[in-house]
């Protein structure tokens, strides 16, 4: 019933809420730090407040000197399109000829009339998103002021807020209070090992496209860090900006095989080394599972639910050991009883 609730109010009013789950996110993380402070000798109340004057003061270092060169970088690369597209259509023009078995004049007409409607289509969603601009900054500003606010209570009131949402469950919850220690223990190892690939990943990437000299290293460092959010399905779709970019500033030259060998290392040693590495005692589902997660409460949930899709999957198959442990304890009782009650023969 838990789960059913928190379901239905996600989908229904989950994007009004959408300040509250960020503050969760965060509190969950910075939790650990004020913990740790904690079990140096530290009381509660200065522990939050080291811990989030830390966290304000890396948000405006973040929000000041990275998130301006992010946004200068998407903007030329928005005002280069037309180019970019123009020399796509010349590329794909030529195939034909270089082809002629593989690539018909017919198939390059048809590509060509779906990309000139693909950037009539981005050219209205620009103007449009010019136009709603001014809401964005001021939901911008709501996050801003809302979100840090939240953070604070959740890590200074956290005993509080725990009390009174268990005054609301039933008294005997053993069920779910064992779903909640292993979902506790699994999702805070899953966000602070995210938290670390994010910064592992993106650094490296940035500093790899930067030797190399490739256009928006920095734009396409971040969307590499944060592509590690969407397990699988991020590193391939990330891999196409990245490949075009450095096709249209490079051609089929040298320098452009160089950069896309480093990029798939980085992959590599990503899925390889660092996944195992942060993530040995957290979170233990399949591919398949991982997968079909994304798919499914990304469907239903869009961002959100592609950011919470490991969590959720994890809650869903906690539960779903739980209940079977739940269910082998209560038959073994139920054989002991019978075994109890049945009569003895006299010898």
């Amino acid at each position: 019933m838990l789960i059913i609730v928190g379901f239905v109010i996600i989908l229904t009013v989950g994007d009004i809420l959408a300040p509250i789950l960020w503050a969760l996110v965060i509190a969950y993380l910075l939790e650990w730090a004020v913990t740790a402070l904690q079990k140096k000798g530290v009381g509660r109340l200065t522990s939050v407040l080291i811990v989030f004057a830390g966290f304000i003061g890396l948000s405006i270092v973040i929000f000041l000197g990275l998130v301006p060169l992010i946004w200068k970088q998407g903007s030329r690369l928005v005002g280069e399109l037309p180019n970019i597209m123009l020399k796509l259509k010349e590329q794909v023009l030529e195939l034909p000829s270089k082809y002629p078995n593989f690539v018909s004049t017919e198939q390059v007409d048809g590509f060509i009339n779906s990309l000139n409607s693909e950037l009539g289509s981005l050219g209205e969603a620009l103007l449009s998103a010019s136009f709603s601009s001014l809401v964005s900054i001021a939901s911008l500003l709501v996050y801003i002021i809302l979100v840090p606010l939240l953070v604070f209570f959740f890590l200074k009131d956290r005993h509080k807020i725990f009390g009174w949402c268990s005054q609301w469950l039933p008294q005997e919850r053993h069920l779910a209070e064992r779903v909640w220690v292993e979902v506790n223990r699994q999702i805070g190892n899953y966000i602070r090992g995210k938290v670390v690939e994010i910064i592992i990943v993106g650094v490296v990437s940035y500093v790899t496209f930067a030797i190399m000299g490739l256009n928006y290293a920095l734009l396409l460092g971040v969307c590499v860090g944060l592509s590690v959010l969407i397990p699988y399905v991020g590193a391939a779709l990330v891999t196409i900006p990245v490949a075009l970019i450095a096709f249209f500033q490079w051609g089929l030259a040298q320098d452009f095989y160089i950069l896309m060998v480093a990029y798939f290392i980085i992959q590599v040693l990503d899925g390889n080394v660092l996944v195992p590495l942060i993530f040995s005692e957290a979170v233990n589902l399949h591919p398949v599972a991982i997968i079909g997660a994304i798919l499914l409460f990304g469907g239903l949930w869009g961002f959100w639910g592609v950011f919470f899709a490991i969590p959720l999957a994890v809650l869903v198959n906690a539960t779903l050991d739980a209940v079977k442990e739940h269910k082998k304890q209560t038959s073994s009782e139920d054989e002991q009883l019978e075994i109890e009650h049945q009569p003895v023969d006299a010898e």
